[in-house]
């Protein structure tokens, strides 16, 4: 391949993270749907509204043309078109702390150049189902659980649901992040204790943020406050196997208050975080 030459790539694409980079220019960090995690320069585009207008805030779903050099790190980013913006909704604490997970999440457990369409389907599901009204997600993220490539995963378009309140956020929020964990493979096995062997199908499990898999009562972990085992009730246990089996949109004809597997969401979220050895800013009041 000459060493001059550019190769164009037109595609779906989640915007994570934007960075100031010279005087008018943007350092633009994309998930792309073809080549994964993908970071690049648009120029002038803190000046230029024809090319990219408002579609560089964090979250937009967009049509991305840009241009890669080969040996070259950094990508040229010509043009984005808007496929789903997040500002079509009022914006209010928990729902840009909810959109924040999802783009922070990408950012930190995503490779660079390491496409995953499962995920990138997940994501879009995700953030579509987030806002206090009702919308319409784009056609081509119209998931069936055969077509996902995860046999039980159903991820689906949610526009057709108008769901009002609070589990529109918290909801989608503990989905994102057990489905994040199982396509990554950080999920623990939750029917038996890691340290004895026992059952513990219908039973709560105990679980630490600083170690791996879940334990019975007389092993759970009790060491200092910080790496104490925690309670996973049996009822957050079925949760986690309804929603991996259940699409969102079905998920969503149901209330889910803060309350509602408050410990899941938490377990799930500290499971991320600590298979990404940080703490997730956008998590703290998503966590009733």
């Amino acid at each position: 391949m000459p060493e001059g030459r550019q190769i164009p790539h037109h595609g779906e694409a989640i915007v994570l993270r934007t960075w100031p980079f010279h005087e008018a220019d943007l350092l633009i960090s994309l998930f792309t749907r073809d080549q994964g995690k993908v970071k690049g320069v648009a120029r002038h585009a803190m000046k230029s509204r024809r090319r990219f207008g408002g579609a560089l805030e964090p979250a937009t779903q967009v049509r991305a043309h840009y241009t890669e050099r080969p040996r070259q790190e950094l990508v040229r980013f010509d043009q984005f078109e808007i496929l789903w913006s997040p500002l079509t909704a009022p914006v209010d604490t928990l729902r840009l702390a909810a959109l924040q997970l999802v783009t922070e999440v990408l950012e930190e457990a995503m490779p660079d150049l390491a496409a995953d369409d499962n995920i990138y389907r997940l994501a879009v599901t995700v953030l579509t189902s987030i806002h206090s009204g009702t919308s319409s997600a784009p056609s081509s993220t119209k998931v069936s659980p055969q077509e996902s490539g995860c046999p039980t995963s159903g991820f689906s378009d949610v526009g057709s649901h108008n769901v009002q309140g609070p589990q529109q956020i918290y909801l989608p929020v503990t989905y994102f992040c057990l489905w994040m964990n199982r396509l990554m493979g950080w999920m623990p096995e939750l029917g038996h204790c890691s340290a004895c062997g026992l059952d513990l199908r219908s039973q709560t499990v105990y679980w630490s943020p600083t170690a791996d898999g879940v334990t019975c009562f007389d092993d759970r972990r009790a060491t200092s406050a910080s790496q104490a085992s925690r309670a996973l009730s049996a009822s957050s246990v079925s949760e986690s196997h309804r929603i991996a089996r259940t699409p969102l949109a079905d998920l969503l004809t149901e209330p889910w208050p803060p309350a509602r597997s408050a410990d899941l969401r938490a377990f799930a979220i500290a499971t991320l975080e600590r298979h990404l050895e940080r703490r997730l800013r956008s998590a703290t009041v998503l966590i009733a």
